[in-house]
């Protein structure tokens, strides 16, 4: 074996990092001149492009590389050059100091000016063009550096990233060494990107005993988020104890005395004896108290609407609906269909209504008619939908303005709403598309913010997946035994039926394979290679649809892959769909995170709710453009599909992930002119009929799929993972609401 050595260079460039594991591959100035960068390759958390590293491992070689570094360990070493020093502090390292700001400041104190830095700050204000603010500023971002490179250092064995580094900081400030050695179980539950498994990892290396019950506890609370994740608001107690003692290795019965303890607790767990999701026998479920509170919240927010003595559409209770009707088809310039009339007096008659259905049998038009007809009689309607991209669609479809049910609903750091029971919208309709995407949590936000006598119209596909967040309230609302009146369109329109599109979803739906010959607008390229399959539906989605439709790759153009993994997968399809379609350019600036790229034109997703950003929050699904990148304050900034431009600091870039490809889960409640969707067999345990369907139906024009015929076969024959674990169904037959 190699002896052990030791290396010491200036960081030039990261040319791969794996966000998950931290292993990097870099190259490094040793000083030898004549532009000569050694390779190392090994854990590189935290290190950034500029700075001088000490580092500790082993001399090798690779076949293909030749000969390099393998890094075991490494400390940062500041620089003692002048020209080192301008190249650290223009490197970006330190927010409010550029290529520009560092060349002056080394101008003016040399060799000296790391201990200017840290000893004399102030004096930053003798460098022309520095004024107070600024130096203030870069004062604050040297002193954050330093604290959060202290919690990088204590973190490293543990192989935390930097940008969790940063939130720990953020989060704890001076006290986060403290808490990271006394209760690294609090990071799962307050630091977003920390999950039970990291914390485990600190735990175990900060000496807590494996049995320990803090350990379980975090565990058992960890088992829970991980089933809501998955859409379940609760684990059948059985279950939940199997799956603690598998991931914790534990006795079962040191898990069944710490399950109690957190029943005990107001804030821990609740159980309740519910009928189980698949055969309906009575079983003790376990919740997170918040997914319990919304439940019984939901219950009782829908039974309260539906038997309001006040109607804020009273007018509708009288209305010679043939006369209406009529005035309506006018209006619009065509007739309803019996169902579609149905939908339509439910809407302007009943309190709470579900409409439903299948692409091309009606909704949007029925919809239209719905609002068209209250604002005749003068109500205030208010339209909403769970993304930006259906809430546009919804506001051209009226003809009146439409928000996301975030921003309708005003939502505040911490996840509470501007409006709620104490506080309703000033609505005497309010209808939301989409339906389907609602989970538990945002419905009942919702639900609570209807006034009373109000009318709410949900509509969605219920045949589509379920929401990304845990519960399926619209397939509950459509339970046998809810008090919620519903009606399902099932007639597919004559203009629908000529879209391949639309035939092909409706075949799919009823277990039957698409038509893939003769269609202008579906088609399939077979191939059954995984990785073949992979670069084809790159080249499809870059290159032939632009060139034979017209379409702009980034806007018009989305692939929807089954899963995130694999050589079919979103993340390897992003990678090469940004090759393809926002190529690396000299004049072009870009920022590397973990293992991506930013650049200014990338099409990028947030993937997860925050709501300290924007106007109300950015919330997990949100798409939009990268239109601006400044090394100097390290930010990079996003225009929203809502045409809101939010900044996002270098150390935020782990809630961003490029969306040229997405999943089918992440694509719901989007519509784009063309999809292109990978069916391989390397998907195979992803791959079902509601799933498919699903991508299916986010096309406007135009659907391609790319792959195995035997894969798409899987797919339209299986039809899905069972029900999710949810109460809601139940406890609305059984009207086993509280108000809360």
């Amino acid at each position: 074996m190699a002896q052990p050595a030791v290396v010491e260079g200036v960081l030039e460039r990261i040319t791969y990092a794996n966000e998950e594991n931290g292993y990097t591959v870099a190259r490094v100035d040793t000083g030898r001149g004549a532009g000569d960068l050694l390779t190392v390759v090994g854990s590189l958390l935290g290190a950034q492009v500029g700075e001088s590293l000490r580092m500790e491992g082993r001399w090798g070689s690779h076949p293909q590389y030749g000969r390099q570094f393998t890094v075991e360990n490494y400390t940062t070493v500041l620089p003692a050059t002048v020209q080192g020093i301008r190249r650290y502090l223009g490197s970006g390292l330190v927010k409010g100091i550029g290529p520009v700001f560092a060349d002056r400041i080394t101008q003016h104190f040399g060799t000296d000016t790391l201990r200017i830095i840290e000893e004399e700050i102030g004096r930053l204000i003798e460098v022309p063009g520095l004024g107070p603010k600024r130096t203030r500023k870069i004062a604050d971002a040297w002193e954050e550096q330093k604290a959060i490179k202290e919690v990088m250092l204590f973190l490293q064995t543990v192989e935390v990233s930097t940008s969790i580094a940063v939130r720990i900081y953020k989060k704890y400030g001076d006290a986060s060494i403290s808490v990271v050695k006394k209760e690294p179980y609090r990071l799962a539950a307050d630091v977003w990107g920390i999950g039970f498994l990291t914390a485990d990892r600190i735990a175990q290396s900060v000496g807590i005993p494996h049995d320990s019950p803090e350990r379980v506890k975090a565990g058992l609370q960890y088992a829970l988020s991980q089933s809501a994740d998955q859409g379940h608001c609760f684990l059948p107690e059985e279950r939940l104890i199997a799956d603690a003692v598998k991931l914790l290795q534990v006795d079962t019965g040191l898990v069944i005395e710490c399950l109690a303890e957190l029943a005990a607790d107001e804030e821990g767990v609740v159980r309740e004896t519910v009928p189980g999701p698949e055969d309906g026998q009575p079983v003790t479920a376990v919740y997170l108290v918040p997914f319990h509170r919304a439940e019984l919240s939901l219950s009782a927010q829908l039974s309260r609407l539906l038997r309001a003595d006040e109607d804020r559409l009273a007018a509708f209770r009288d209305v010679d609906w043939d006369r209406a009707l009529t005035w309506l088809a006018g209006r619009t310039g065509a007739e309803l269909a019996p169902e579609q009339r149905e939908a339509v007096r439910l809407a302007l008659t009943s309190k709470v209504a579900v409409l439903t259905g299948g692409p091309g049998c009606g909704k949007s038009f029925t919809v239209r008619s719905v609002v068209e007809l209250a604002r005749a009689k003068r109500a205030k309607v208010v339209l909403a939908a769970p993304t930006g991209r259906a809430a546009k669609r919804l506001a051209e479809l009226t003809g009146a303005e439409a928000s996301t049910v975030h921003r309708l609903l005003e939502l505040k750091p911490g996840g509470d709403a501007a409006y709620d029971r104490d506080r309703p919208l000033d609505a005497d309709l309010v209808v939301v598309d989409e339906a389907s995407m609602l989970d538990l949590l945002l419905a009942n936000k919702l639900a609570k913010a209807v006034a009373p006598g109000a009318h709410l119209l949900l509509v969605g596909d219920v045949d589509q997946l379920p929401s990304v967040g845990a519960g399926e309230v619209l397939r509950d609302l459509l339970a046998a035994g809810s008090p919620v009146p519903a009606v399902r369109l099932t007639r597919i329109f004559r203009q629908a039926q000529q879209s391949g599109v639309v035939t092909n979803a409706h075949r799919i739906n009823s277990g039957v394979p698409p038509l893939t010959t003769g269609l202008a607008d579906f088609f399939l390229f077979a191939e059954e290679d995984t990785e073949e399959a992979g670069r084809l539906t790159v080249d499809v989605a870059a290159r032939r649809i632009p060139a034979k439709f017209g379409l702009d790759p980034r806007r018009d153009v989305q692939v929807l892959a089954p899963m995130h993994r694999g050589p079919a997968g979103a993340a390897a399809l992003n990678a090469l769909l940004q090759q393809a379609v926002t190529p690396a350019r000299p004049d072009l600036p870009e920022r590397r995170f973990g293992g991506r790229v930013f650049r200014v034109g990338d099409k990028v997703t947030q993937i997860r709710n925050n709501y300290e950003k924007g106007a109300n929050g950015v919330f997990n699904g949100t798409v939009g453009v990268v239109t601006g990148l400044d090394p100097v304050e390290q930010r990079l900034t996003v225009r929203t599909d809502e045409d809101e431009e939010v900044g996002y600091d270098f150390a935020e870039l782990d809630e961003l992930a490029h969306a040229y490809a997405v999943t089918i889960h992440r694509s719901q409640g989007s519509e784009y002119p063309a999809v292109v969707i990978p069916v391989t067999t390397s998907a195979w345990t992803m791959l079902q009929r509601n799933l498919l369907y699903t991508a299916v139906t986010r096309a406007k024009r135009l659907v391609v799929l790319v792959g195995s015929r035997r894969a798409l076969g899987q797919a339209v024959r299986t039809v899905g993972a069972g029900r999710r674990c949810t109460a809601l169904d139940h406890r609305l037959a059984t009207g086993g609401g509280v108000r809360l």
